[in-house]
């Protein structure tokens, strides 16, 4: 009860007199806890982009809310109260509809302070569009705001009803909102309240685990998100009054509740066995006793439409259900579903009756569908009680041996993207004439939209996850020269990549006038200038150095100057022709189409052998380019459903084709121009544009084939690693 006390403390002097009366007239042992104390809460409604006209509204409901449930309001829209002196006097500060960037570096760490040490957060709608510079800002929020389409009826499901906030509501709730996606899925890092059904409104962009409220630890203190709360009506609404009252109690630490991480640990390959009437939510269902059931007890009282959800159980990784149950019902059908009652259904399975309910047998299937959230059982059958299910089990296959991130798997990475909201304009989207955010040049929509190159704390951070699991370790950084756009973004790439093991690598692009000499300048500039960065790619094989990968390499006939810098750097040529490049350290390719039939790679790969050169050629998912270079003549290549990717995969890894490679490179991470990218596409892209999506590759669909391209990366990585491993053997 830490956060008890830390209240008594700040009210020592009326406090300390109430309780020396009391201890002549309480009875001995009455408890000290059995009522909560008073406490102060600070509502914050700063906006530094759109404003909610909500807002005035929502700060009289939680007046009146103090006022019933015992703790005093003081509203402001100053941020000078995030000082820690001024903090201390509250128990939790709720920020309603915040947008933008509100709060200076000071600020910000007296509330991240402030909650380590036992405060409370609460973020109400668009509390997520605020402090997008601030890192921590997002684990203090859960997730950050990426869009939203019209205000608009949906389905919301109700997680978990233990909670304070939601213990109220049954298991759906049918309400109007302004429905927020986020940017990513906060479900493994937080506890997840409330999700989404996708399927009865337009405009989700999450698929089939859409949270929308949630929960947290954080150190000493506790988080607590809500995405409800745009609409004036909102706050009329007694149940939804009910979920800001409970979140606001939770995070004052007025009210117990369990927030720890939907994500927990990872479940590993071991069988996961529980017991049928531990569930942690559901709707109709009950526990029944069952003398000749495991622990006495049953899952009962099922009838048509029920379910039980198990927010200790994930489904990651499952690959069979296995149950025994009993039924002198009707029998019926037990659909196996991760995140929700109605989330991705991995298997099913029937059951038929077993002559009475002491009769216990076991069924099991096959789950055919992957998921990563909580387990949840829904049923179906006829009239009456169906069946009862005493313990089931969820059994793990082995999963094929993941590489740790690969020094020697490059992926060329884009940074020349801007919109308006971060870069004042937009900016590369629009080639071909196009018309973003939904109209983009490019013949695939990235699952970020039209994001800016820009949002370090945004989209590149997702990036960085992203290439993380793809299992390449390195990206090439496109750079136009010093002074350019993408050079003024490194710095911010640089501790994106950083935060997650990434190394950062050169592609060095023909802006106007580039030579050989000018070529020497910029890789002495890129080494004076972010040599020392964590994030800076170094060769251990080869003295430390960096790579820099030298584009359209065959435009400049005289690259001898390149003898000035090639003794601690790593410099490759574009091209397979052994007799272009003289001054060199190596070769790549980076065509996406000519590793379909791997022109000269054998040559190129034995001459590099010999001559103790990188071989680095460049392997692609695809290449098309009809959106973004209308007209354009240029040859295109299918990615027929990922065996055009595999294809050149397997002439890269193939000694009499490849060469042996000491590197690949993959063309590209995120050039969706040319679409070659295996940065996640979007499988729901804005409609009338003729967008292809990732669907059907490697025989996933839907949101499991959004990442596709990144898991089979991280297959082919696997693959070369272990290649490399032989031939050191």
């Amino acid at each position: 009860m830490r956060h008890r006390i830390a209240r008594r403390m700040r009210h020592v002097s009326c406090v300390l007199a109430v309780a020396l009366g009391a201890a002549f007239l309480a009875p001995t042992g009455a408890s000290a806890e059995a009522a909560a104390d008073p406490y102060e809460v600070l509502v914050f409604s700063k906006t530094a982009g759109f404003r909610h006209d909500s807002i005035p509204v929502g700060i009289e409901t939680i007046r009146d809310l103090g006022a019933a449930a015992e703790f005093t309001v003081t509203a402001t829209e100053d941020s000078g109260a995030f000082t820690t002196a001024n903090l201390a006097n509250y128990e939790a500060v709720v920020f309603l509809s915040t947008t933008g960037d509100v709060l200076d570096d000071a600020q910000q760490t007296a509330l991240k302070s402030y909650v380590d040490g036992g405060g409370g957060y609460v973020g109400v709608h668009a509390a997520a569009d605020t402090e997008y510079e601030w890192p921590q800002y997002e684990g203090l929020v859960g997730a950050w705001f990426k869009s939203h389409p019209a205000i608009q009826q949906a389905t919301v499901e109700n997680e978990d009803r233990t909670h304070p906030a939601t213990s109220h509501l049954d298991p759906t709730w049918t309400r109007t909102d302004e429905w927020y996606n986020y940017r990513t899925n906060p479900r493994e890092s937080v506890h997840v309240l409330q999700s989404l059904d996708e399927s009865t409104y337009s405009g989700g962009e999450m698929g089939d685990d859409h949270p929308i409220t949630w929960c947290d630890e954080q150190a000493a203190g506790r988080s607590f998100y809500t995405g409800l709360g745009h609409t004036r009506e909102s706050y009329a609404d007694p149940a939804f009054r009910q979920v800001l009252l409970g979140g606001i109690q939770y995070a004052a630490g007025a009210v117990d509740a369990d927030c720890s991480s939907d994500g927990g640990e990872d479940p590993g390959t071991e069988p996961t066995t529980v017991e049928g009437e531990a569930y942690t939510s559901g709707s109709g269902v009950e526990r029944a006793n069952h003398g000749s059931a495991s622990g006495g007890q049953t899952l009962g009282h099922i009838e048509n439409g029920d379910w039980a959800g198990y927010s200790q159980v994930r489904t990651a990784g499952a690959t069979k259900f296995t149950a025994d149950v009993s039924s002198a019902g009707a029998g019926g059908t037990v659909e196996i579903r991760s995140g929700s009652a109605t989330g991705t259904l991995l298997g099913s399975v029937d059951i038929e009756p077993t002559g009475g309910w002491e009769t216990f047998t076991e069924v099991s299937t096959t789950l055919t569908a992957t998921g990563t959230g909580a387990l949840f059982l829904r049923f179906t059958g006829g009239a009456g009680a169906l069946f009862d299910i005493d313990s089931f089990t969820l059994s793990r296959a082995a999963e094929e041996p993941k590489a740790e991130g690969s020094s020697n798997v490059h992926l060329f990475y884009y940074p020349w993207y801007g919109n308006p909201e971060i870069n004042g304009s937009w900016r590369h989207w629009q080639q071909g004439g196009q018309n973003p955010p939904e109209d983009v040049g490019a013949d695939l929509y990235p699952k970020l939209g039209a994001y800016d190159s820009g949002d370090f704390t945004g989209a590149v951070e997702q990036h960085m996850k992203w290439i993380k699991q793809s299992g390449a370790n390195v990206l090439v950084y496109s750079w136009w020269g010093r002074g350019s756009y993408e050079d003024g973004l490194v710095d911010g790439v640089m501790d994106a990549a950083q935060r997650h093991g990434i190394k950062v690598a050169w592609h060095l692009e023909p802006y106007s006038g580039r030579s050989g000499a000018s070529t020497v300048d910029d890789i002495n500039y890129i080494n004076d200038n972010y040599g020392d960065h964590p994030a800076y790619f170094r060769d251990a094989e080869r003295n430390n150095s960096n790579a820099f990968y030298v584009f359209q390499s065959l435009d400049v006939p005289d690259w001898s100057a390149l003898d000035q810098v090639t003794d601690n750097n790593i410099v490759l040529a574009q091209t397979t022709d052994t007799s272009k490049i003289a001054h060199f350290n190596g070769i790549y390719t980076y065509d996406g189409i000519a590793g379909a039939t791997a022109p000269g790679w054998k040559n190129a790969g034995d001459y590099a052998r010999a001559n103790d050169l990188v071989w680095a050629p460049s392997v692609a998912p695809g290449y098309i380019d009809d959106r973004a270079v209308p007209g354009n003549t240029t040859p295109t290549l299918g990615r027929d459903n990922g065996a055009a990717y595999d294809k050149q995969w397997n002439n890269a890894l193939d000694p009499a084709i490849g060469g042996s490679p000491t590197w690949v490179s993959v063309t590209s991470f995120n050039e969706w121009h040319e679409g070659s990218s295996i940065e996640p596409a979007s499988g729901n892209p804005p409609a009338g544009h003729g967008y292809q999506t990732f669907s059907g590759a490697y025989g996933k669909t839907g949101a499991d084939a959004e990442t596709a391209y990144l898991d089979r990366t991280r297959h082919w990585v696997t693959q070369f690693e272990a290649a490399r491993a032989a031939k050191l053997r």
